[in-house]
Formats: C-alpha cells, sequence, structure tokens
C-alpha cells in the first residue's frame, strides 16, 4: 500500500486556490460541504485529475485542474456538462425560458429526453433538478425521472454567471458516460483519482443508488475495490469516498482509512437529517 514516485515527468503541485466555479446542479451524496475536507487531504503533487463518479463535481470544481478525466454512467448528467462545455449560451438562452409552475414542471418531466436536441436534453435536466423535491435525482426501474416538484419560491435554474464560469473550468476537461473501469484505461502514474461512487448502505432502510436504472450493489462494490487495488499498483493517488461500514472498511483494509463527517441533506424525513461518519480512503 502506498505511492513512492520515481518519475521522470514533473508532478505538478496541487492547488489550494479554490477554483472559480461551483456545481451547477444538486447531486445526492454531492460532496459540497465537505469539499474543504477533501481539499485537506490531496497529494502534495499530482498529474492529471481523474473522477469517474463525476456527479455535481464539487472536488472538480474547487480545484479546477488543467487536465481532467469526468465520466458517470448518468447520460442526462454527462449531456448537461457536455453542453455546458461546449454550448453554454444556448443553454442559458433555453433555461431563461422555462417557468416554476407545478403544472409545467410535470410537462417538462413527462418529455423523453431521448427525443430532444442535446442543448434541451441539458435544459430539461438541469430545470427539473433545481425545481424538484429536495434537488434529488432518481430514476424508476425503466429509467424514468420520477421525482415530484418542490414548490420553491424562487428557484435559481438559469444562473448564467455560474455556468459561464463552469464552463471555462470544463474547456479542457475530457467527459465521457462510462463505467468507472475507465480510468484503467487514462490514468497514469502520478495523476490523482476521486472516486465518490453511490456509498455502501449502513442499513437496510438506507439503499439509495437510483442515479441510473442499474443499482450499484455489493458486487459493484467489489469491483471497485479491485480497480483502486489496480490503480495503486500502477503508483496513482488514489482518494474514495464511501459510508464508514463494515464491508467498506473490508474491501480497503490495505490502505489508510480517515474519518469525516458529513451532513445528509437530502431525506424525505427531517430527523433523518444529520452529521454521520464517512470513511475516507487513501493510498498515501
Amino acid at each position: 500500500m502506498g505511492v513512492d514516485l520515481q518519475l521522470s515527468e514533473p508532478l505538478i503541485p496541487s492547488s489550494n486556490k479554490k477554483g472559480p466555479a461551483k456545481p451547477f446542479v444538486k447531486w445526492a451524496g454531492g460532496k459540497g460541504q465537505l469539499v474543504e475536507d477533501l481539499a485537506a487531504h490531496l497529494p502534495e503533487k499530482y498529474s492529471a485529475y481523474h473522477e469517474p463518479f463525476v456527479g455535481g463535481g464539487a472536488l472538480f470544481f474547487r480545484l479546477a485542474p488543467a487536465t481532467a478525466f469526468l465520466s458517470d454512467l448518468n447520460e442526462e448528467l454527462i449531456n448537461a456538462y457536455l453542453v455546458v462545455k461546449n454550448d453554454c449560451d444556448a443553454l442559458i438562452r433555453s433555461l431563461r425560458k422555462h417557468k416554476n409552475e407545478r403544472a409545467y414542471y410535470y410537462e417538462m418531466r413527462s418529455l423523453d429526453p431521448d427525443t430532444l436536441d442535446p442543448v434541451e436534453r441539458a435544459s430539461r435536466f438541469i430545470y427539473l433538478n433545481k425545481t424538484c423535491y429536495n434537488g434529488l435525482y432518481r430514476v424508476n426501474r425503466q429509467g424514468k425521472f420520477n421525482v415530484p416538484y418542490g414548490r420553491y419560491k424562487n428557484p435559481v435554474y438559469a444562473d448564467e454567471a455560474q455556468l459561464r464560469l463552469a464552463s471555462k473550468v470544463l474547456a479542457n476537461a475530457d467527459i465521457r458516460v462510462a463505467d468507472f473501469e475507465i480510468v484503467l484505461e487514462q490514468a497514469k502514474p502520478g495523476d490523482f483519482v476521486y472516486f465518490d461512487p453511490p456509498y455502501q448502505p449502513i442499513s437496510a432502510t438506507a439503499n439509495f443508488t437510483s442515479y441510473t436504472r442499474d443499482a450499484f450493489d455489493e458486487s459493484q462494490q467489489r469491483r471497485l475495490a479491485a480497480v483502486f487495488r489496480e490503480l495503486d499498483r500502477r503508483r496513482c493517488y488514489l482518494m474514495l469516498s464511501n459510508s464508514d461500514s463494515p464491508l467498506v472498511r473490508e474491501l480497503y483494509s490495505q490502505f489508510r482509512i480517515a474519518t469525516v463527517m458529513a451532513k445528509r441533506c437530502i431525506n424525505c424525513k427531517g430527523e433523518r437529517r444529520g452529521a454521520i461518519p464517512e470513511a475516507l480512503v487513501l493510498n498515501y
């Protein structure tokens, strides 16, 4: 366990400066409120940045790395990233047309995203994300978004300033719809990889992995741990967030495991929202 690098190519210092942008979508398990804790555990230097479960991308936007590889299996999310990167002006124009009204919300929710062009698809996705209940992205077994209307008074879904900042940070990023194993094709010695997968449930009622139609179960957690070990052998710097559960402790027992306290805000019952320990697995 551990990375001891002797490379011919120099590494770049991991920046302590805050990036100019923030996530443009809400995401269950997003790291916005933990991002400074994560930044405090970064390696001193690294080359390219990889995030194969990008979600809201809080750490990516915090670091604003010069070279980044971002991926996720959620096609709606990745389409939005690509449109923010490549066609931000058209996206902002489309977002301005939306209305914060219940009937309109369900009209937009009922649309089949496969029938929309990339800009309108991204616009729908961001609008629904900002106006749905609790900012929760969830799909049913058919892959249909099924979260009810959120009844916010003044949701901001056409945040021009933040979208333009995000577009600049994403300008040089490689962004793809892909399984997390794509990192094995992309990561090189000295690169930094941050994994933020759907968490291993810590109770029978805590199993929320419905970001895509396919559940992220124990077999997927074990597959991820195998990828983590392979990247460790390749001398990459690795950080992984997950629940502080017996399975996670077992899978990563050969690595350093720090504990961070995270406040969970997305829960249907307010009394179940609060600070809980999370595991932060590091190979350096």
